[in-house]
């Protein structure tokens, strides 16, 4: 009988340790797919806008800042809508989380909108919109990269009419 829960003991402590490994692992891989985009990010930025050595020794300092700007908003974001969804599906008040929510989300919207007036500072404004519109190619890149394929959407393309009425009808 010893002998059973020592062996049992033991099996839980294994597994225990092989899962917090495995927890490990999954965040260490999350990190370097999180810095491996923001590298590619870079790249691409860096090939779009041909910064002139003074323009990026001005520009990545206020790009890395509203980025983290970005980051923590979206992270407060997705915390208030979590906890939103959790009222939600639980049949709890959602007044109150949902203003949370709202302000949550209009921060991020308020610095994407004032991000380009910073860029202004740094940067000529035909950069800037260069900048603008490198951000939206990378995230389409990237989202039909992730989605297993070269799909259709991106800034500037045209999708074909997919038929029907034409009303109400989302393509």
């Amino acid at each position: 009988m010893k002998k059973i829960i020592s062996t049992l003991a033991i099996a839980l402590v294994c597994s225990a340790a092989v899962f917090a490994q495995n927890k490990e692992a999954k965040k260490a891989a999350k990190n370097d797919f999180r810095e491996k985009m923001r590298s590619e990010q870079v790249a691409f930025i860096t090939s779009e806008l041909n910064l002139t050595e003074s323009e990026a020794q001005a520009f990545w300092p206020v790009y890395n800042d509203i980025q983290a700007q970005k980051r923590e908003a979206f992270g407060k974001s997705f915390e208030a809508m979590k906890a939103l969804k959790q009222a939600v599906d639980g049949g709890e008040d959602t007044k109150k989380l949902l203003d949370e929510y709202l302000k949550a989300k209009k921060a991020v919207d308020a610095i994407e909108y004032e991000a380009p007036a910073k860029y202004a500072k740094v940067l000529p404004a035909d950069k800037v919109a260069k900048l603008v519109l490198s951000e939206e190619r990378f995230r389409h890149q990237q989202i039909g990269r992730l989605g297993g394929g070269n799909r259709p959407g991106g800034p500037g393309e045209h999708r074909p009419h997919q038929g029907g009425s034409g009303k109400g009808q989302r393509n």
